[in-house]
């Protein structure tokens, strides 16, 4: 089998209303994405999503379109898709870092490896070690009385985690905490994620006030590229502590896992550059003794795919203590595949078609094209 072509398609797709994100990276109304198709000479079509942000990678919808057309595409074409390791190399060499760029391509050829035999990733992979994964849903960095009505509006849907978003102002990052847990009562359990909001003084407070809150974990408190000051923010505080924005690359785990900087590692195939990235990162946090769970850069519905996919191929993918954010399509007004994801909550369902399980809505795609 050889690849004959490789098609971006850039996509902007608006979250729904009400749903709109903010977090201390700023505000999140539209996701100017672009989807990957990969065609063969013997008719098998893979997909793959590039949830690319600015703001978290540095890529951008029309960056991603140029370096897979100029960079990406002339070096893998005539490859047979099946031989990720040599495509993953290709790509590496003609052009450094664009992760998510990367990691839609490559999700593209596990998507056609599945389909080509008959199997889900998660067969590809090893295996399913779990039927489901169970979710956390996100209440974004709003007023008191905004995040209390959004937490409402949640457990009506039978979540059995919420997520809180902090980072902005140490005040009113506590006050918001502490008004979704009096909505949401002591049992529920919860998390907070920064997003690199909070200097280590800051934390450090917040963490403390927030501890008769009981925080299943506490993502990214600090900035990154001092796992120093992580560790020691990590021995400062009862909550777990989680990395996110932290870890995009083999060696960030490294590093992380050497210092002993965290507790958890949030993980996902768009930060690291793709499906096997990915596995390595967690054979990483295996020989450590940490554990993962799946991030989120709100994905539409095929890099949602590809998530559950990886969270039920690994047990140190641990969504049953760590619930993952495989939840992207919930916040957006289109998922741009023909059968929505059955996402709960609780527990999204693992997708067991061949190949991701998911295809591609052209009527979906046509109207949010760019």
């Amino acid at each position: 089998m050889k690849i004959t072509r490789v098609e971006p398609m850039p996509v902007c797709v608006p979250l729904k209303k009400g749903m709109t994100a903010k977090t201390a990276h700023g505000e999140h109304v539209t996701s100017p994405y672009v989807i990957v198709r990969v065609h063969t000479d013997e008719g098998i079509v893979g997909l793959g999503e590039a949830t690319i942000s600015c703001l978290w990678s540095g890529e951008s919808q029309a960056g991603t379109v140029a370096a897979i057309q100029d960079y990406i595409a002339p070096a893998i074409i005539g490859k047979d898709p099946r031989d990720i390791s040599s495509i993953r190399r290709a790509m590496d060499f003609m052009i450094k870092l664009n992760p998510f760029t990367k990691a839609a391509v490559e999700m593209a050829m596990w998507d056609i490896s599945g389909k080509a035999v008959g199997l889900p990733v998660y067969q590809l992979l090893g295996g399913k070690v779990r039927d489901s994964v169970r979710i956390k849903l996100v209440i974004w960095a709003r007023d008191v009385a905004g995040s209390r009505a959004m937490a409402e509006q949640h457990l009506a849907l039978n979540v059995s985690c919420l997520k809180v978003k902090t980072g902005l102002d140490p005040k009113t990052d506590i006050e918001r905490v502490r008004a979704v847990r009096d909505v949401a009562g002591p049992d529920m359990q919860m998390t907070i994620d920064s997003n690199c909001g909070w200097t280590i003084q800051q934390a450090k407070y917040c963490l403390r006030e927030l501890e008769g809150v009981n925080l299943l974990l506490a993502e990214q408190p600090i900035p990154p590229g001092d796992p120093v000051a992580m560790a020691e923010l990590r021995r400062d505080t009862l909550a777990p502590i989680m990395a996110d924005e932290s870890l995009f690359t083999l060696q960030d785990a490294w590093q992380l896992s050497l210092h002993r900087a965290a507790d958890i590692f949030s993980i996902y195939p768009g930060k690291h550059g793709g499906i096997a990235a990915t596995a390595e990162i967690i054979a990483v946090a295996k020989a450590a003794g940490l554990r993962c769970t799946m991030g989120s850069n709100l994905e539409l519905g095929i890099g949602t795919a590809a998530m559950l996919h990886i969270a039920a191929a690994f047990p140190e993918v641990d969504t049953d203590c760590f619930p993952a954010d495989t939840i992207g399509p919930f916040y957006h007004d289109s998922d741009l595949i023909t059968e929505p994801l059955d996402l709960g909550p609780p527990s999204a369902k693992i997708p067991t078609g061949p190949g991701l399980g998911v295809e591609l809505d052209e009527a979906q795609l046509a109207r949010w094209r760019v």
